[in-house]
């Protein structure tokens, strides 16, 4: 009775891998189709006559200079905040780990209905706008819209990076004389260029792509606060597929970018 159990185990176990490859390379199918239906249903000549369109290049460069912008933002807080979770045990870390976190877990409407609320008529929104800031239906809303959404991606990466990091060279590096800031700079941060570059891929990505915070804090005004997913909205509303889809297509485009890039400094970190 062992030696048939022995035989049989290893054919239920082959049945089983191969369900489960059957059930990946299934759901992988889907999405290759549907992905593929953004690129295949658009006519050519329409794409290249709406990524010439005013209205496109508009959208173009006000997601990327704002994307940019939100991501050198995102990573200078994400650097510290990723370090400090990874590291420092502190009264308060579950708390702000959770609070860090929150943003995943709840729509981006929510989030921007909070952003809303908390830059409009209160102290913290009568505080910025002393100091010329004001998020609300404008371009800086666009770039705090995107800082809040992409910031909680980036941290986790970052903390991750550096939960990987074997603090025995920091500690040798302390032994040495270094100060613990002399150590970060000079040590951590180079041991997590990896993790960096990843996190402000995927940071981009997110920044570039957020939509709905950026719809309920800075509007969705044509040609003022129309980053990419605001114009895929508008277009689809107005009926304009053919501006929709290409928009769609660009940020298709980013995503898989940012992706890969992710996937390549994950294998070598």
């Amino acid at each position: 009775m062992a030696a048939l159990k022995k035989k049989v185990a290893p054919e239920r176990l082959n049945f089983f891998k191969a369900g489960l490859i059957f059930i990946s390379f299934i759901v992988t199918a889907a999405l290759v189709m549907a992905i593929a239906a953004l690129f295949m249903v658009p006519d050519v000549k329409d794409v290249w006559e709406s990524l010439q369109s005013e209205e496109m290049i508009f959208s173009l460069k006000l997601s990327l200079w704002t994307g940019l912008l939100s991501t050198a933002l995102v990573m200078v807080f994400a650097l510290p905040i990723g370090y400090s979770l990874s590291r420092f045990q502190f009264t308060g870390k579950g708390f702000v780990k959770t609070i860090i976190d929150l943003p995943v877990a709840f729509p981006e409407l929510v989030l921007g209905l909070c952003l809303l609320l908390l830059f409009g008529n209160t102290f913290v929104g009568k505080f910025f706008s002393a100091l010329g800031l004001n998020f609300i239906f404008t371009t800086q809303g666009i770039v705090a819209a995107q800082f809040f959404t992409a910031l909680p991606y980036a941290c986790r990466i970052m903390k991750s990076t550096f939960d990987y990091i074997n603090p025995r060279m920091e500690f040798v590096s302390r032994s040495l004389g270094y100060s613990m800031f002399e150590t970060f700079m000079n040590v951590s941060v180079p041991l997590a260029r990896n993790g960096i570059l990843a996190s402000t891929v995927i940071a981009f990505a997110r920044c570039i792509g957020t939509f709905g915070t950026v719809l309920i804090l800075a509007g969705g005004t044509y040609m003022k606060t129309e980053v990419l997913p605001i114009t895929l909205y508008l277009n689809i509303s107005y009926g304009n597929m053919g501006m929709a889809l290409t928009s769609g297509i660009v940020l298709m485009v980013v995503s898989f970018a940012a992706i890969f890039v992710f996937e390549q400094t994950e294998v070598s970190l």
